[in-house]
Order: C-alpha cells, then sequence, then structure tokens
C-alpha cells in the first residue's frame, strides 16, 4: 500500500458536497454530476516544464586531475590520520574536542568517525574536569550547548546565565564577538518548548548579526548570512560543505589533512551523486514516458536533490535511490488526485491501492493503468535490492497507509528512507517509525505548514482544498498576515518539539531518527525557503543543484 494524500479525501468530500440537491433544488441528475466531475477534472493549468530536462542524463562531467582509485586510496590515509586525532583527544580539553567534532560534522566527513564522535561527546558530557580551555568563551560554551543537544544530551540554558545580567538579558558586550554571538544565535536553535531564555537569546543574538554584517570580514560575513537564513541545526549538512571548506580554510586553527580529507570526499561524494542521478534520470524518463501523464510535474533532479538531501553519504546509495523513487511515486498519485482525475477515478484508484495486487488494475480506467502496474513494479523491485534478511521491511512500507489520514507524505518517508538503510534500521525502529511517534508528527507538520504559506503566498488553485493558513483566517477572524505568522510559529514549535524528543528517546533510535526524520524535516526548510515552493517551480533550486552537483573543489 501506499499513503493517499489527505487532498484527496477531502476534495471527494468537496465535490460531493457541490454535487449534492439543496433543499428546494431539483435534484442533480448523473448526467450533469459527470459534466461537473469531468469539468473540476482540468481546471488546473499544465505545471512549468523542469529546468534541467535530460541535462544529466548525458552530462559528463571534466576529467579529474586525480583519478578515483587515487583519492580514495589517500582519504583512507587520511582517515587514519584522523582517527588518530580521537586517540590523541582523550587528553584534549572539551574547547578542542568539540571544535573538532563540530569541523567534521559541518565537512559531512561525521559518517566515517561516529563511534569516535559518540565517545568524544561523551566525554564531554560527562567529565567535569574537560570544563576548562574556552569554557568561559560564549563560542565554546555556545558551540559545546549545540554539540551534545544535537546528540541527544539534555544540556540546562543555566551554561549561558555567566552571559547575562541581573535583569535576564545578554551583555551588551557580546556584541563586539561576532563568532560567539553566531555560535550563540545556532546553539539557541536546539531550544525545547518553554525555553523562553533562548528566546531571548534569538532576538538578541539576530539583532546585534544583522547590523553588524555589512562590516564583517570574511568568512564570518558569509557565515552569518548563510544562518541568518537557514540556522546551522536546520541547514542541509550537504549543502553546508560546499560553503564550509573555503571557509575552514581560512580559520588559524584548521587541520590540514581534515580539510584535504574533505575536499577528496567531496569530490568522490559528487561523483558518486552524478551516478546515481543519470541512473535515476533514466528510471523517471522511462516511468514518465510510460504512465503518460503529462498534467504531473517532471522534475527528476529535484526529486533525486530532496533523496540527497535527507539521505548523505556514500554508505546510503541504496536509501537513497529508493527514496528517490517513492518520491516520483508520490508526486505522480498526488497530481492525480489534486489536479486532475474525477472523483469517480479518484475512489476507484484508491480502492486499487488497497487491494494490493495486479488483478485491480481492470477497476481503472484506461489512463490510470499503467501508472498502478508500475508503482507495484517498482515495490517488487525494492523488495528485489533488500537481503534476505531485510525482506520483512516492505511489509512496514505497505503498512504506511494506516497513516494516510496526516495531510503529508513525511510518515511515509520516514519509512521509506528506513526501507534501503543498513544497520541502523531494525525491527524496532520500523515499529517506532510506523507508529508515527511524536517527532514524526512534528516533521510531518512542519512540512504540511511549509507547503500551505507557500501555496497561500504565490495563490492557488480554484479546486484546492482550504490550507492550514485559510483554516486559521476563518477560525480567528485574522489577515492572512497574521495567519502566515501564526503558522510560522507553530512551525518553529514543531521543530522544538522534535529537539525535545531527541533528547528523550530512547537512545538506541537516534541514529534512524536523524537519519529519516531530522534531515526530511532540513530538506523541508530548503525547498519551502521564504514561502516558496522550489520543487514545483524549480527555477529556484537550480543554482544549489548545481553547488551540490556540478561544482568541484580543488583538491
Amino acid at each position: 500500500h501506499i499513503t493517499i494524500p489527505i487532498e484527496y479525501h477531502k476534495r471527494c468530500k468537496y465535490m460531493a458536497d457541490m454535487t449534492e440537491s439543496k433543499a428546494g433544488d431539483a435534484p442533480i441528475s448523473k448526467e450533469i454530476n459527470s459534466q461537473m466531475m469531468a469539468a473540476a477534472a482540468i481546471m488546473s493549468s499544465p505545471f512549468v516544464p523542469c529546468v534541467w530536462g535530460d541535462f544529466f542524463l548525458t552530462y559528463t562531467p571534466p576529467v579529474s586531475q586525480r583519478s578515483e582509485e587515487w583519492m580514495r586510496e589517500r582519504a583512507d590515509q587520511l582517515k587514519s590520520v584522523v582517527l588518530q586525532r580521537f586517540d590523541a583527544g582523550k587528553a584534549m580539553n572539551m574547547a578542542n574536542t568539540v571544535k573538532l567534532v563540530d569541523a567534521l560534522e559541518r565537512l559531512n566527513l561525521d559518517n566515517h568517525f561516529q563511534p569516535e564522535i559518540d565517545t568524544a561527546l561523551r566525554r564531554v558530557y560527562s567529565d567535569e574536569d574537560l570544563d576548562v580551555g574556552g569554557s568561559k568563551e560564549l563560542y565554546i560554551t555556545a558551540l559545546r550547548f549545540r554539540l551534545l543537544r544535537q546528540h541527544g544530551f539534555w544540556v540546562s540554558t543555566d551554561v549561558f546565565d555567566r552571559f547575562r545580567d541581573g535583569a535576564g538579558s545578554f551583555s551588551i558586550g557580546l556584541s563586539s564577538d561576532p563568532r560567539g554571538l553566531l555560535s550563540l544565535y545556532n546553539a539557541a536553535h536546539m531550544a525545547v518548548p518553554g525555553e523562553d531564555v533562548l528566546d531571548i537569546a534569538i532576538a538578541f543574538t539576530r539583532s546585534h548579526l544583522k547590523a553588524m554584517k555589512g562590516k564583517l570580514r570574511s568568512p564570518m560575513a558569509e557565515q552569518v548570512s548563510r544562518f541568518l537564513s537557514f540556522p546551522l541545526p536546520r541547514f542541509i549538512f550537504s549543502l553546508e560543505t560546499t560553503h564550509y571548506i573555503a571557509e575552514y580554510e581560512q580559520e588559524e586553527e584548521h587541520d590540514a589533512e581534515v580539510l584535504e580529507l574533505a575536499r577528496l570526499e567531496c569530490n568522490l561524494m559528487r561523483s558518486v551523486h552524478l551516478k546515481e542521478l543519470s541512473a535515476f534520470s533514466s528510471w523517471w524518463r522511462n516511468l514518465y514516458d510510460d504512465v503518460k501523464l503529462n498534467y504531473a510535474r517532471d522534475r527528476a533532479v529535484e526529486m533525486y536533490f530532496w533523496a540527497a538531501g535527507t539521505l548523505h553519504g556514500e554508505g546510503n546509495s541504496r536509501a537513497r535511490m529508493m527514496v528517490a523513487k517513492m518520491i516520483a511515486l508520490t508526486i505522480l498519485l498526488d497530481d492525480t488526485y489534486d489536479v486532475h482525475a474525477t472523483l469517480d477515478d479518484c475512489q476507484k484508484l484508491d480502492k486499487a491501492m488497497q487491494r494490493w495486487d495486479e488483478g485491480a488494475v481492470s477497476i481503472l480506467p484506461e489512463y490510470l493503468r499503467m501508472l498502478y502496474t508500475k508503482t507495484l513494479s517498482t515495490f517488487s523491485e525494492f523488495e528485489d535490492m533488500l537481503l534476505p534478511d531485510e525482506k520483512y521491511r516492505m511489509s512496514y512500507i505497505r503498512k504506511a497507509v494506516e497513516v494516510s489520514v496526516m495531510s503529508s507524505a513525511v510518515p511515509m518517508l520516514t519509512v521509506a528512507s528506513l526501507i534501503g538503510a543498513g544497520t541502523v534500521a531494525t525491527r524496532e525502529t520500523f515499529d517506532w517509525a510506523i507508529s508515527v511517534p511524536n517527532m514524526v508528527h512534528s516533521s510531518a507538520e512542519i512540512g504540511r505548514f511549509l507547503n500551505d504559506i507557500a501555496s497561500y503566498k504565490r495563490g492557488k488553485n480554484k479546486m484546492d482544498v482550504a490550507s492550514t493558513v485559510e483554516c486559521y483566517i476563518l477560525e480567528h477572524g485574522t489577515t492572512g498576515e497574521e495567519a502566515v505568522a501564526a503558522i510560522t510559529a507553530m512551525t518553529e514549535h514543531a521543530w522544538r518539539r522534535i529537539n525535545q524528543t531527541c533528547m528523550e528517546m530512547d537512545r538506541a533510535f537516534l541514529p534512524a531518527a536523524q537519519l529519516a526524520v531530522v534531515s526530511l524535516a532540513r530538506t523541508m526548510e530548503l525547498i519551502y525557503y521564504s514561502a516558496n515552493d522550489a520543487y514545483t517551480f524549480s527555477g529556484d533550486l537550480k543554482d544549489l543543484v548545481a553547488s551540490l552537483f556540478l561544482k568541484p573543489i580543488p583538491t
């Protein structure tokens, strides 16, 4: 089974209500009813063409000065060197430990050193003797706070009391410390509900950082501009790496071996992305041409970008391709339900999805039969990609229909992200994910709210059901801008519930939660940044796609 968008269920009721006889009205004939359904199905205009076309189907990257074999061998050598940093790190003070971990994460190297990072942060969290060598510095205090909270360790906001005055406000003297302010700004976005001191911190740091933007030198100027748009805990780390490699080199204390490894890994990963993107583009072109649903969005590159933003690293290649294909199927179904199919078509497709067998194709209208057949065959393809002891996972993705009452594909994509994952995905992890726990629910809210704000800002199709923004306007009697502000606040609250869950949940589930839930929420923040829908209007993503997949890093 696959998640059926709630917009379909709402639309069915809406369309049915429109065709019901009102008191005193003459009954609406079946013929007129059918004509109304057909008219409703063609009211939406086609989407704009994909800005990339079939570019990545035939793209050949420039020949690198170094062979892939050489880069991999050199990267392995450098990983051994960096591992020695952790061995020596047992004697490192807290400040140097958190700076090393921060650099590895922002350079997207942390997946190579997860056990070492976990051990180091446990020491930072539990060993009071490490609280020397810079702990009175705002930059280090805030960095420690952020990293520990991101890794599921509870840290009290009391650590910031030393930087506040008697009235509880942050000291005005901090305004001359842009590095410290930026660190505090990012740390404060790890707030949980009810932490007023971090609300104060965000307002304080944002105000001062905005005021000093024009006076800062590189790379601080670029970092302030970037994080004011996307706080670091909510930014896709693979994109952060494309910026931070050059910035890290300018830091006086940068580690030359870590920097070289980051450059190599970034180029190696770009090669992996291009191979995957070419394969996915070919798969999508065949699917799109076969199903012949020209009303659906043709967005192969954007689908893969979404998957790549959610699942990082070469080790997640299988999972990344599965998620990209799940997004593709979801978009085809979503556009069918929302902008094209009649009420009768929707009901038949829903029934076929519930049956989930090839024999159900006969109940569908002709134009939907190939989509249904391809959906079943893609799931069979997924099962073939799994190892024998992993095939049980398919039952969970089929159970995802149980959460179709939510107006978001996030619960289904959360499970889909785990289907192709490695050992981080256990039976217990799938049981956790399929139950739609608070973290998944919060991530779904983020996607729903951001999508609705973007839809409201750009204007809706006539047949779209009321969004959360419009419902808020009707319920509370507010203006549109007031409603958007309120929904934005709800989005922030959902992020804070995710933060809280990360520190309260069973740590056995945390790696999977970070992989499948937090990363997905980060990607949605980017897709819908500034009330835009960069998936539908893909020109907004063009520069980011080029940065991640096309721009080489000098080695």
